[in-house]
Formats: C-alpha cells, structure tokens, sequence
C-alpha cells in the first residue's frame, strides 16, 4: 500500500529538516565535526548497517542518547541490504528515515557520515551485489512505498546525503571517516574536501569524495599516509566486512561492522588520546 500524502509530506520535511540540521551542527568545520570537549563528553562510533534493522534499533538502544545528554552517536551506511517488501524491493530506505527522524530529534549529536552506498544512490553510481543492482532495488523499495511520489521523496533524501559531513574528528586524534582513499602514500589527495565547501557536481565524479568512501588499500604505508595528512595518529572506518564485527587491517586503522550478528562499537571519551589497543579493548558487542 502506498503511503499516504500527510506521511510523504512528513517524511520529505524530515529530510529537509535533517539535511539543515547536518550543515548546523555545532562543531562542523568544513565537512568534518570536530568534537571537542564542551561539545561532547563520549562518542559511540558504529560500522555499517546495510539495512539490518534488529542492529539499528540495538545502537539507539545501546547510545540511550536520551538518558546521556553528553554522549553523541556516530553511523554510516544504511542503505541497500535487510529485507524486502512482497513484491519486490529493498527496504532499507526506511533505516535512511529513521536515522533522518534521530539527526532531527538529536540534532547536535547524531552525525551521519557519508558512505560509498549513500553516495550511490544519490548520484546513480551503479552498485551490483549477489547479482542484483542494489540501485535498482532500492528504488524498486521506494516506489512500494511512495507510488508517484517516489522522485520528490527521493530528491529530499539526496538533500540529506550531500548535506552529510564526511568525517567526524576527535581532539585526541582519532579520525572517524567511511574508509580510506587509495595509494595516498604514492600521489597527492586532495584533503581540502573537509574543510571547504563541495560543488555538487563533485559528488558526481571521481573526485576526492568518491576516492574517500571507496577506498580498500588496507596497507599500514597507505593508512599512515592518510593519517599524517590530516592530523590523525587513529583512523576509524566502516566500508569493509568483518566477519568478528570489526578488524585492525594495520596499525593505524579499526574497522567496525555493524550488519551481521556479530557487530560491534566502541564508545570513546573525547578527553585523551586514543591508541589502537586500548580502542580495541573498548569495543563491544551489540546486544
């Protein structure tokens, strides 16, 4: 059954609110949240999702944000996977929604950091898994749901993805961002991406953007590289399967993964200085 106009207008008005929301966050510099101290006490960092709807609502479960008013809540890639409508189609635009609905409800603590599936969604990259095309699904999914307003509600979500910030920064100097860029160690990057403003047509080639959110160099030369350009002496990803919930590839990197049973975060003060062992000793396992 299609969903009814006041519902639509709802939910194309969340996004938009979302969407002036992430641009207002206190802390934005550029497209990175810089959060210092007076601006949080804690952060709960999350890995992919991929529509796993038990998972999401374990995490606001978990981040309790409101019962810990100093805490702020970090996710990354929602869209394409979980489950599907009857009659075809990908169902994981309604995690999209929900996580707008929290960026609203919490708008200076919730930071949805753009990932290569958002990001492909809102420029029509296409993405081809388990031998379907995962764009063609989802928009499938929001056409059982929205009918003849599929494209307005569609353009209301794109709003809220290019409004995302791509990284959040911690002033201990851990680096939270999707994934890593390629080769950084071997050719120029280009890290004014996080402090300045993004054309839109940027989004749509093979820019500094889409270099950020694809990259799978896993190299400890690679990952110390990007970690020298911007400041960092930890980076903390999503982007790559883990079959334990979350992975150390290297050792400036931990990767987390939050869309199978064994997903994982970690919560960490915004007070010190954070190595890889002691943010692995963090992590824990969603209930």
């Amino acid at each position: 059954m299609v969903a009814s106009i006041e519902y639509i207008e709802q939910i194309i008005a969340t996004f938009q609110a979302a969407a002036q929301a992430n641009i207002a966050t206190p802390g934005r510099e550029g497209n990175t949240i810089l959060l210092e101290p007076n601006l949080a006490a804690e952060v709960m960092v999350t890995g992919d999702l991929h529509g796993h709807r038990q998972n999401f609502h374990a995490i606001r479960k978990v981040a309790a944000l409101d019962q810990n008013p100093r805490r702020h809540l970090v996710l990354q890639e929602v869209c394409h996977g979980g489950g599907s409508y009857p009659n075809g189609g990908c169902m994981s635009h309604l995690i999209l929604e929900e996580v707008a609905k929290l960026k609203v409800q919490f708008p200076d603590r919730v930071h949805f950091i753009l990932g290569n599936h958002e990001l492909a969604e809102m420029t029509d990259y296409p993405i081809r898994k388990y031998k379907q095309l995962l764009n063609l699904v989802f928009r499938l999914g929001l056409q059982q749901m929205y009918g003849p307003a599929t494209e307005k509600v569609r353009q209301a979500y794109c709003e809220f993805i290019q409004s995302s910030p791509l990284a959040v920064r911690l002033p201990g100097g851990a680096f939270i961002s999707h994934s890593v860029p390629e080769n950084v160690d071997r050719q120029q990057f280009d890290t004014s991406i996080f402090s300045r403003k993004i054309d839109r047509s940027e989004y749509f080639d093979r820019t500094g953007v889409f270099e950020l959110v694809w990259g799978r160099d896993y190299r400890a030369e690679n990952a110390d590289a990007f970690a020298r350009l911007v400041g960092a002496n930890l980076l903390i990803n999503g982007h790559e399967p883990c079959p334990d919930g979350y992975s150390t590839p290297n050792p400036t990197q931990v990767i987390l993964d939050c869309c199978g049973q064994r997903a994982c975060f970690v919560i960490l003060t915004t007070d010190r200085t954070w190595t890889q062992a002691e943010v692995v000793e963090r992590i824990e396992r969603l209930p």
